[in-house]
């Protein structure tokens, strides 16, 4: 019998529609393998019972002959930023853990309604903060993939998704769901070489995930290629009463509408994303990737996004604000956790609670977020912040009427080290560098692997579409993945 842990979401679902085998059987290999594979630390908390739950409901609507939900068979992994009813959701932070939501999020109640079963919560960065995934109270994630040469550094799966990269990677689940901010769905899958997609903002509730920037947290599906994406993503978006920045649409036929021919696209390339001190294996794939739309029938074209340069410091500036705010709630009285020394008063149990329960970088964030909105700095910092991302904004709305997507790098390199980056956050925070502008934007955009370094190590394209193009997105993706050829894999030593 073929390794069902080798199959994709397609392929899963597939083949039990088929009776190839039984969504039990693919359970039970997942099961294992996660069992297995505790040396990546993936997971914060494993779920067998529930993925077994979804997989004899499937074969019970097998064997009725009834017709089967969407993602019958398929078990998946959650980012632990959703809350899942009665399973533990931290966020990776001490200061949730032991919190067993008594709700659903949307997303995660969206999949499993569509039939999947759920593997476990994924580790990430604490409250999605982080590029590296070396901010959990949980541990770090390690990368499945090594570079060559007999170099055993452990290597960062990237962040804040890195959980779910590292397990969808090293094939102990078909796909994930993960949440991008500034890149966290699309760095992880370029540095471990799977596929992730951020749709447009508002096309997947917020409603459930533990909030960091809400003007900008999306949720977004990551797997092993473009079509499995596309499944997961239709599952996943629609609109949401309990969201108020949920859009109203219907959710288009994303897999069905799928197509590698870009005749008649013209894609754009960003002047502004040849950055200094770029590697020229990473300018070397962009050329490669430039080649493989014009295969595909696409139109090359230069285009300006001349506020770029801004963007990141914008990100750093917008976001660490709103998370100020989010984070606010966690103070020890309602839920979560409590410090309280004996004779202490309220603001002394804050700040005790706070210390104990946020790790060093979520507290520079809530620093670097409660000083740009401090009274003296509101207009100098966090308006003009405002104020610049409109205008990243108009840059891409000029963009369009240029062309119909947009080519560029995913990141500026391959996987670090793990504790390369962490002494300098300015270091660490480049890595968000080709990603954020599109967050800021709300523009759909993903990352498909298009080849490796000269470590052996993935490297990953990023297109960005239009506001609700997430079909033009995932076709010049699967025309970027056909030509690409990427079927590199990380060797197992987990």
């Amino acid at each position: 019998m073929t390794d069902v842990t080798e199959l994709g979401v397609a392929a899963i679902r597939d083949g039990v529609r088929k009776g190839d085998f039984s969504a039990r059987e693919v359970a039970d290999a997942f099961i294992v393998k996660v069992s297995r594979a505790k040396a990546l630390n993936a997971f914060i908390v494993e779920t067998p019972d529930h993925a077994l739950a979804a997989a004899r409901a499937a074969d019970e609507a097998v064997a009725r002959g009834d017709a089967l939900k969407p993602l019958a068979g398929v078990p998946i992994g959650m980012k632990d930023l959703f809350a899942t009813k009665g399973v533990q959701t931290t966020a990776a932070s001490h200061m949730l853990e032991g919190f067993k939501p008594v709700y659903e999020s949307t997303v995660s109640q969206r999949l499993f309604d569509a039939g999947a079963g759920m593997l476990g919560k994924l580790n990430l960065d604490q409250f999605a903060m982080g590029s590296s995934n070396e901010t959990s109270y949980f541990g770090n994630v390690i990368s499945p993939w090594r570079r060559g040469g007999g170099d055993n550094a452990p290597l960062a799966p990237g962040g804040s998704s890195g959980g779910s990269s590292s397990a969808v990677s090293a094939r102990l689940c078909p796909g994930a769901t993960g949440t991008d901010t500034g890149g966290s769905i699309r760095q992880p899958a370029a540095f471990t070489g799977i596929s992730g997609i951020k749709p447009t903002y508002g096309r997947c509730s917020r409603w459930g995930i533990v909030a960091f920037a809400s003007s900008l947290d999306q949720a977004g599906p990551m797997a092993r290629d473009v079509r499995d994406c596309a499944i997961l993503l239709e599952a996943m978006a629609g609109h949401d009463a309990k969201d108020s920045t949920s859009l109203n649409l219907p959710v288009p036929k994303w897999e069905e509408n799928l197509s590698a021919d870009l005749r008649g696209k013209r894609v754009g390339v960003p002047a502004e994303y040849l950055v200094d001190g770029m590697p020229s294996e990473i300018a070397a794939l962009w050329q490669q990737g430039i080649d493989w739309v014009k295969d595909a029938g696409a139109e090359v074209v230069e285009v300006s996004l001349p506020h770029t340069k801004y963007a990141l410091p914008t990100y750093y500036i917008i976001a660490p604000a709103e998370a100020s705010s989010n984070l606010a709630r966690y103070d020890g009285v309602r839920y979560g956790l409590r410090e309280l020394a004996e004779g202490a008063n309220l603001q002394e149990m804050y700040a005790a609670t706070r210390a104990a329960g946020f790790g060093a970088e979520v507290q520079r964030r809530i620093l670097i977020g409660t000083y740009v909105l401090s009274a003296g700095f509101y207009d100098a910092y966090f308006t003009k912040a405002q104020r610049v991302r409109a205008l990243i904004a108009r840059d891409f709305d000029n963009a369009w009427s240029q062309c119909d997507l947009l080519l560029t790098p995913t990141a500026p390199s391959a996987a670090f080290a793990l504790g390369e980056k962490q002494a300098d956050p300015i270091a660490m925070y480049l890595n968000d560098v080709f990603t954020v502008p599109a967050s800021l934007a709300g523009l759909p955009a993903m990352s498909v692997p298009g080849g490796l370094d000269k470590d052996g190590l993935p490297l990953g394209l990023q297109i960005i579409g239009r506001p609700l193009d997430e079909q033009g997105v995932l076709n010049a993706g699967l025309a970027i993945e056909q030509r690409a050829g990427f079927t590199a894999r990380p060797d197992a030593w987990w």
